[in-house]
Parts: structure tokens; sequence; C-alpha cells
């Protein structure tokens, strides 16, 4: 998830056999080419990089000025001004070919896609290059999406996964399905490889998934809480805590759906419409200043602790010690079923 992995945890994931992931949707191109550049430092393994191709933002000032007033009490809490305007604090992939340009020169092995999918001369070049494609999929439409624009593998990730559903778009019907009923109508009804998302924690609910036939398994909360994870000690202790056992799916944070630890801006987001929030990023210019405001204020109630489902089984450990783990649980069952991660190669 942006705003937790590092290039430390990439690392540390494919020197342990797995698929390191830098997200890299919230950077501008040359802070992308320096994260990539440290993973690439730390591990020669495979890298996948991951870029937000979210439909560019309806810059509405008339409804951003009301979300404003909308939150000025909030910002009153913690002895702050709410903002005036608001900005598109994050360049969707679609309209970013200076990103493209990075992914060009740098070449890692995957680039895996959220919120929907690239231009087509967007994917060509990626191709071209022989950069393996994956994007994320909440339902059968958005896969056959998927399936038709020429990519490698699906992420199906179910309504129990942490942070920004991957819905290409974000106001339309959400179906919700869980993780293993998408996983399982994804691997029936399209051809290519499926890698399962959305609550897993543990060695068991890997096994289980590559059961319902996923190639491999795409883990995000299970990270979180390990040595080389940006999460502040703050969101830290919000993980480890009661509210981890009650997490919620919101847009009032950042303008999209996505699913965070119970703090006070989920419990604010459940008495507001979504058609009174503005478009992601825009409304998460808000969201990131009242957080900071409340911070500097010693509260940390309003940030944006994305995690799955499954966060009460969250574990503190290095990433590499998580990842020796995972395949220890996978591995010493006694009904392992091992997923073939070959036809990503």
């Amino acid at each position: 998830m942006a705003g937790v992995s590092s290039p430390e945890m990439a690392a540390a994931v494919s020197l342990a056999g797995g698929l390191g992931a830098v997200a890299v949707g919230a950077m501008t191109p040359a802070r992308a080419r320096e994260e990539i550049h440290k993973a690439r430092a730390a591990c020669k393994g495979p890298l996948n990089v991951n870029v937000f191709a979210h439909r560019p933002a309806d810059t509405d000032a008339e409804k951003a000025s009301a979300w404003c007033e909308r939150l000025a009490p909030e910002f009153a809490k913690v002895q702050a001004q709410a903002p005036v305007a608001l900005r598109e604090i994050y360049t969707s992939f679609l309209a970013d070919d200076g990103m493209l340009a990075v992914l060009l020169e740098a070449r890692p092995e995957v680039v895996s896609v959220h919120f929907g999918l690239p231009r087509p001369e967007q994917i060509d070049a990626l191709r071209a290059a022989g950069i393996a494609l994956i994007a994320t999929a909440t339902n059968l439409d958005e896969a056959r999406a998927i399936e038709r624009a020429g990519f490698d593998a699906i992420v199906a990730q179910g309504y129990e996964a942490g942070g920004h559903r991957g819905l290409f778009d974000a106001d339309a019907d959400d179906a919700r399905l869980g993780t293993f009923a998408l996983t399982r109508l994804l691997v029936s009804q399209t051809t290519l490889p499926v890698i399962a998302a959305g609550g897993l924690m543990d060695g068991a609910g890997i096994r289980a998934a590559l059961a319902l036939g996923a190639c491999a398994a795409q883990l995000g909360t299970a990270f979180i809480d390990t040595d080389e994870s940006l999460a502040s000690d703050a969101y830290r202790a919000r993980l480890r805590s009661d509210a981890a056992g009650h997490t919620v799916m919101t847009r009032a944070i950042s303008g999209r759906p996505a699913r965070c630890l119970a703090n006070d801006f989920t419990r604010l987001g459940a008495t507001i419409p979504d058609d009174a929030i503005p478009d992601y990023p825009v409304a998460y210019d808000a969201g990131k200043a009242l957080d900071a405001a409340a911070r500097a204020a010693g509260q940390s109630g309003y940030g944006a602790h994305w995690a799955g489902q499954g966060a009460p089984l969250a574990r503190a450990m290095s990433t590499g010690a998580l990842m020796r783990t995972l395949i220890d649980e996978l591995e010493t069952h006694p009904h392992n079923a091992a997923g073939d991660t070959r036809r990503l190669r």
C-alpha cells in the first residue's frame, strides 16, 4: 500500500523469494526513480512497481469549497483552520508520461495497475519493454477488460482488502465480492492467472487461495507492522488495538472507497453522503491536511490507517522474518497446494 511499503520492504520480500512491490502512485516521476533505484540497489531480484490509473479528478471548486466548510469543525477540534481550496495532489498514470518514461528506463519485471487500465499506447510501450503487466479487478467485467487489454495476470481484490478499492469506476455499484468468491469466479471465467488479494494474513489463508485456483497471493495488511514499513507509531498502535477488528470502508478520507481501521475520520465519514465528497485525490488534499493538523496537536484519529479485515492477525517482525514465517506455514502443512507462479515469469 502506498505510504506503507518502502524500497527496503520490497527488497526483503524479493530476497525471500516473493515479488516485492514499490508503490509509486502517490509520487512524482523523480521520486519514483529514486525509490526504484533504492529497491534495485538492495536486491537484484524481481520487482513490481505499482501505479494508479484512476480517471483524472473533476476539480469542482464549489464542491471542494463546501467540503472544506464541512470539515471546518474537525479542524477546529485540533486548533487549526480548514483549507480554503483543494487541489489534485496525485497525477494519474493515464496523464503522466513522465512516469511511463521512468518505468521504461527502470524496466522492472512487473508493473501493476490499480483503479483501471492505462492508455493502449502506454500498455504497448510497457509490453515492448518486456515488462509483465498485472491489473486489479473487483468483479468479472473488470477482469474481462484486463484480459482484452493483453495483461499477463489479474489481481482479484476482495472486499476484505485494506486500502483503496480497485474499482475502475468509483461511482458505479460495487458488487462487494469477497476474496474467495471473486478468486474462484475469475479462475473459472477468465484465461489469465489470478492472484488472490484481501484478508490473507498467513500461510493458511494463502493455501486456501491457492486451493481455489489462484496462482499466487498478494498480501498488504500483513506487512504494516514489519520493521521496514513506513507506518507511523500511531498507525501501528491502532493496528494493535480493538480498532483492528472494526475496519470500515470509507471514501471520506481520500474521495474513493478504501478500507481503514476505525478512527475519528471513519466515524465522520459514516455521517456524510458519498455525493458530498470531492473526487479522488482532491478530497485527499483535505484529508492529509486534517491528519497533519491533528498530529501536530497530538492526536492520531484522522490518519489514513488503511487495513483489511484480517488486521487482528498482523504480526510485528522484520519483513524477512514474516516472509520466512509465511513460507514455513504454507510448506509445512500436510495438505499444501503449491501455486504455479511460473506463468507469471
